[in-house]
């Protein structure tokens, strides 16, 4: 399969290639999936046993699309006697609408055949080709064919019918259709998944991507698009980029199993699910648009915060979690990832974010309700984070199967020495220390206006200046003038030239006296490629401009580091940075992935796919949020919004009408001036 067609609904999606058909391949889980399980593993159509080809492909919205196909080779386009129109939604369950066309001048007899089967496999067992322990089973009855799946008290199944009679058989269904000269013959195929967990609890209400009428999703995005602030724009792009971000955010809204608040799905297709970190940073990202986002975010990882010391899920108490998985591993745990909170960076993320939350909503009830919670966090970073019982929050993994490494970097390879080597554990690595620093700076706030405890206050604020004066002497190479990227077990520097820097600028931990040693490193062609800042600059011996978190340019992680050159006052480097971003989206038609490589603009007219990415994600959809929000300089301050505009010329005139906040609803606006190098 060479081009894939997606569409989603939360959590619930459909991947298939361009003509509309699902072959199971360990390469790209296609398929019908939900709540991490596959409920479609096979569903391919053809027209008197030819596949069909494409013609063309439509994205209607993000839970729908429509495919035109062909039977034959592609030599055989032209004058087709025959098309077929698939048009499929996701709303209450997978619906495919097949329309055949008979273009000849005469009558014909065709045999449509839908192929269908389901494996019920892991989202990873998917992408490895895993055989499953349990015992899989069909039947054909009233019409319809079941799909079942069973391993003890885990039970799931697909059920599809057809609108019009079908030859139904354990493969598939066949249809022997007459048609008149120049007429049209439509059914539609329906199929919904139902599970059974391993505790016994019938979860099939909860697929609720599966019980929404179209009419109710159409209000939903428009009504979703309405609360958000109306750009307007002399840069088509910046504007395109805009509108599918703020589309994007809603298709990876869920109903989870903990309330009725909106989870958010980090990104389609390997993580539908939630990220507590790509839940903070989204929310924060997305808080002059959508507060919501947020709100939802903090209510929802509060509830779910680290009680216990439970090894097999590296949870401690007080702990924010790293991921919930709904798919059969977990359920057995076979896989600790059910919930599983090996992440270092989420708990003092949490803080930062009820604090920027308040600051632009003003809902200090949200933040009173959230207090324990909040001091559970920051208890956490002072002891199970203190590892090492200098200060400093480190990692190192209890549970066989979690994460070697646990702060946003987490794939295994992503924390190395300039010359290649890997540390040894536990690590504390730079970012976490600042997220920490703000973390405490935010809460003695919020200990004095909110929670009336000032000498609270005065001891976060104290901890907080010390934890600064000491990280800046530690992590500080000075003959290199950057910050190493972690410290190792011995508490030596891990001075590799990473990204993870520019976090620090902003969290505001970096001495204002090395911020522009800092941004120098940063915006230098070893760590920028004229598109981006790369995770890893291309001058060590780690790099890889296909590695992950090795080279590899992240949306997301370009976002904060804007954020962070505005804070120190480099608003012309943090437009440069951001119109950058902001021209790399129109080559993916304006959806940001998670991960582009990290090649040189000077090379590459366009900047080049990351395999494997997702696309959506969350944190990469948020990204254009954050740049605007950089380019207009926007900044709450008390019950007002301050609007300090740093535009390059070539983006013209920005307006944002009615942002949202404690003031109520302002508009910003901003003509280009920054001149800018070329890349």
């Amino acid at each position: 399969m060479n081009e894939l067609v997606s569409i989603l609904d939360g959590n619930t999606f459909m991947v298939s290639d361009s003509a509309g058909d699902v072959d199971s391949s360990p390469t790209v889980p296609s398929g019908l999936f939900a709540w991490d399980t596959r409920f479609l593993s096979t569903w391919a159509l053809t027209v008197d046993g030819e596949r069909l080809h494409e013609l063309s492909v439509d994205d209607l919205q993000y839970y729908e699309c429509r495919f035109f196909v062909v039977p034959g080779e592609p030599t055989h386009y032209v004058d087709a006697k025959t098309s077929v129109i698939r048009h499929r939604t996701l709303v209450d369950g997978l619906a495919e609408e097949l329309t055949v066309l008979n273009h000849r001048d005469e009558s014909v007899v065709l045999t449509l055949r839908m192929e269908i089967d389901c494996d019920f496999a892991d989202l990873f067992d998917a992408r490895e080709a895993r055989a499953l322990p349990g015992r899989s089973e069909k039947f054909v009855e009233d019409g319809a064919l079941r799909l079942r799946y069973e391993r003890r008290r885990h039970v799931a199944e697909t059920i599809v019918t057809s609108s019009l009679p079908a030859a139904v058989d354990a493969e598939g269904m066949t249809f022997q259709i007459e048609l008149g000269a120049h007429q049209a013959w439509t059914t539609t195929l329906r199929a919904i998944g139902t599970i059974r967990g391993a505790g016994g609890r019938d979860v099939r209400e909860n697929l609720s991507g599966y019980e929404k009428r179209r009419p109710e999703k159409q209000r939903e995005l428009a009504e979703w698009m309405a609360g958000a602030p109306k750009l307007t724009c002399d840069c088509g792009m910046l504007a395109h980029t805009y509108r599918r971000s703020l589309t994007d955010l809603a298709a990876l809204q869920y109903a989870g199993l903990t309330g009725p608040a909106k989870l958010l799905a980090a990104g389609l297709p390997w993580y539908m699910s939630l990220f507590g970190r790509h839940s903070l940073i989204t929310g924060y990202q997305s808080l002059p648009y959508l507060p919501q986002i947020a709100r939802s975010a903090l209510s929802v990882l509060a509830l779910l915060q680290g009680g216990r010391v439970d090894d097999f899920r590296d949870e401690e108490p007080g702990k924010i979690l790293h991921e919930v998985r709904y798919g059969e591993p977990g359920g057995f745990e076979d896989s600790p990832f059910t919930t599983y909170y090996g992440a270092a960076d989420c708990t003092p993320l949490f803080v930062v974010l009820l604090d920027e939350y308040e600051r632009w909503t003003g809902d200090a009830e949200t933040v009173r309700l959230l207090e324990y919670e909040a001091r559970s966090a920051l208890d956490w970073v002072d002891t199970y984070g203190n590892l090492m019982d200098d200060g400093y929050i480190w990692y190192e993994r209890r549970s066989p199967g979690g994460l070697e490494n646990q702060g946003w970097k987490d794939s295994r390879n992503s924390i190395v020495y300039a010359d290649g080597r890997l540390p040894g554990s536990p690590r504390a690595t730079c970012e976490l220390q600042g997220y920490a620093y703000d973390a405490k700076v935010r809460a003695a706030r919020l200990a004095r206006v909110v929670w009336n405890d000032p000498a609270y206050a005065d001891r976060l604020e104290r901890e907080a200046a010390d934890l600064r004066i000491r990280f800046n002497r530690d992590f500080w190479i000075a003959d290199r003038g950057y910050y190493a990227l972690a410290l190792d077990a011995e508490g030596g520097q891990v001075d590799a030239l990473a990204s993870n820097m520019g976090h620090l600028l902003w969290s505001g931990i970096v001495d204002e006296s090395r911020a522009a040693q800092v941004v120098d490193h940063l915006l230098s062609r070893p760590l920028f490629s004229g598109w981006g800042i790369r995770t890893l600059a291309c001058d060590q011996a780690g790099y890889n401009p296909v590695g992950y978190h090795n080279g590899a340019i992240w949306p997301s992680d370009n976002s904060l580091i804007a954020l962070g050159l505005r804070r120190y006052g480099f608003a012309d480097e943090a437009a440069r940075l951001a119109v950058t971003m902001i021209e790399a989206s129109q080559y993916f038609d304006g959806r940001m992935p998670e991960a582009f490589a990290g090649y040189d603009r000077r090379f590459t007219r366009y900047p080049v796919q990351y395999p494997r990415a997702c696309s959506p994600h969350s944190s990469s959809a948020g990204a254009p949020l954050a740049l605007l929000r950089t380019l207009l300089g926007l900044r709450p301050h008390q019950d007002h919004l301050t609007i300090d505009p740093a535009i390059p010329e070539r983006l013209g005139r920005i307006e944002l009408i009615d942002i949202p906040g404690r003031w109520g609803r302002i508009d910003a606006f901003g003509r280009g001036r920054v001149p800018l190098e070329p890349d």
